[in-house]
């Protein structure tokens, strides 16, 4: 029973080897990625399978409006786990209370907001992307559910922040597992059984999304040896509240960066017609598994070195981002060759025609490189995000997806118009796409190697 408590318990990334810490948090909150990449997937797969290739690229089509419209709840979440990692590192009880206490508190005020507004705005933001009119009412029932049930979505992500911030990434896994397995259920059911169709993959994730934050809220209920939990904590206190967006609003526009970058490609996109709309769905979901231990990391070495920097060992986070940048480059380097060499196999879950894999396929092979690039980027972006620099990613994201992704998917697009393909080829979205994820590992280096971060280290403002 000890050893079960243990695992369960809070991890303090201040001691030990650095490499341990990073591998025995990185492995639960990979699979926690993964699972949450299920959601979406799930929905694809039950979509493709059992209603067809125009209702897998509706909900393909919907997937970057819902993340423009949810990226305020990525900037409170950034911004719970670097307040929370550093406070822990610190050993600052009352102050990890209070700043956990404004994640709860504006997290209730940014979920009722989005309620309001979400179904207002759907439609005239699936309009403007050209969403082909064969799938438009799919996209928007799609996105009203989700809009309408979000209070799930939002507060998993805020607690889950927070007990990663905790250095706890394996109760938030068993959370998400367990509502995993329901939405699979439920998708399954809704879909196959009760012929709902797009809306009942949206209404299964919901309900799924509500349950994991619910258990992750009884998990956090019962650390009171950590922090305080009460309602006093819930008062709202400007100071945390300001921390909060200070911290967390870099982000949360990096998000909004690349979330206007894939509506802007979307756009792109719908131009090409259902059957390339399908391809990039197809495409982006095998993407997102892909990238998943770059994300994990990415996460990991936020809480790592924000719990080092807490506790003032500058040295052990330098030493700790050069062992898992190389731990990183080898697991995205495996993740490319296995893409290459059984990319088909994962396609064909998707849909059974073959046109629609084999063009799926020739657009995963080029962006396959640029994940071992990406593995460079959210390593050393984690690194200065967990150290209080949450503005140096936001401008960097600003620059290679605003100033370089979009203008070179509308130029190539452009240079390639033929009578084969008088909207330009459709290769365009996915080199664009690679040439980012390139020079944003490039220039993340340049810049984590000037060290500014190390200046924006300490929490200090904050009574």
């Amino acid at each position: 029973m000890a050893a079960l408590a243990e695992l369960f318990s809070p991890k303090d990334m201040t001691v030990g080897p650095p490499w341990k810490r990073i591998v025995e948090f990185s492995l639960p909150l990979l699979l926690g990625n993964i699972a949450q990449q299920l959601y979406n997937t799930v929905d694809s797969i039950v979509i493709g399978r059992y209603v067809g290739d125009n209702a897998l690229a509706a909900v393909g089509s919907a997937l970057p409006v819902l993340h423009f419209l949810l990226v305020l709840f990525v900037a409170v979440a950034t911004g719970a786990g670097i307040m929370v990692s550093q406070y822990f590192g610190a050993k600052d009880r009352a102050r990890l209370s209070r700043s956990i206490g404004a994640c709860v508190t504006l997290t209730a005020i940014a979920s009722t907001i989005l309620m309001l507004i979400g179904p207002v705005v759907i439609r005239p933001m699936l309009i403007l992307i050209n969403t082909p009119d064969t799938i438009i009412d799919w996209c928007a029932d799609y996105l009203l559910i989700l809009m309408l049930g979000n209070w799930g979505f939002s507060y998993f992500n805020i607690f889950s922040g927070i007990l990663r911030g905790l250095g706890d990434s394996l109760s938030a896994l068993i959370f998400l597992l367990i509502s995993t397995a329901l939405n699979i259920v439920l998708d399954i059911w809704f879909v196959a059984g009760l012929n709902l169709g797009v809306p009942g993959v949206a209404l299964a994730t919901v309900i799924a999304q509500l349950l994991s934050a619910v258990l992750c809220a009884l998990k956090l209920g019962k650390m009171q040896a950590i922090f305080d939990f009460n309602l006093n904590m819930l008062k709202p206190r400007k100071k945390y509240l300001l921390q909060l967006l200070r911290l967390g609003l870099p982000s949360g526009l990096t998000q909004v960066i690349f979330s206007l970058a894939m509506v802007t490609v979307q756009s792109l996109t719908n131009t090409f017609g259902e059957m390339i709309i399908a391809c990039n769905v197809i495409v982006m979901r095998v993407d997102g598994f892909a990238m998943m231990p770059n994300f994990s990391f990415g996460m990991t070495m936020t809480t790592y070195a924000g719990q080092n920097v807490g506790a003032k060992r500058i040295d052990r986070v330098e030493l700790g981002t050069r062992q898992g940048l190389a731990i990183a480059v080898g697991v995205s380097t495996v993740i490319t060759m296995i893409i290459l060499l059984f990319g088909r196999h994962l396609m064909n879950i998707f849909t059974g025609t073959v046109a629609l894999v084999d063009l799926s396929m020739r657009m995963m092979r080029i962006l396959a490189a640029g994940y071992i690039a990406m593995a460079v980027t959210q390593v050393l972006a984690g690194v200065m995000r967990g150290a209080g620099d949450t503005v140096t990613p936001m401008w960097l994201s600003l620059i290679t997806t605003i100033f370089l992704r979009v203008p070179i998917a509308y130029g190539l697009a452009h240079l390639t118009r033929s009578p084969q393909f008088p909207r330009g080829r459709p290769e365009s979205i996915f080199v664009s796409l690679l040439m980012a994820w390139v020079l944003g590992a490039v220039v993340t280096y340049v810049f984590y190697r000037r060290g500014k971060w190390k200046e924006k280290a300490l929490l200090k403002d904050v009574q």
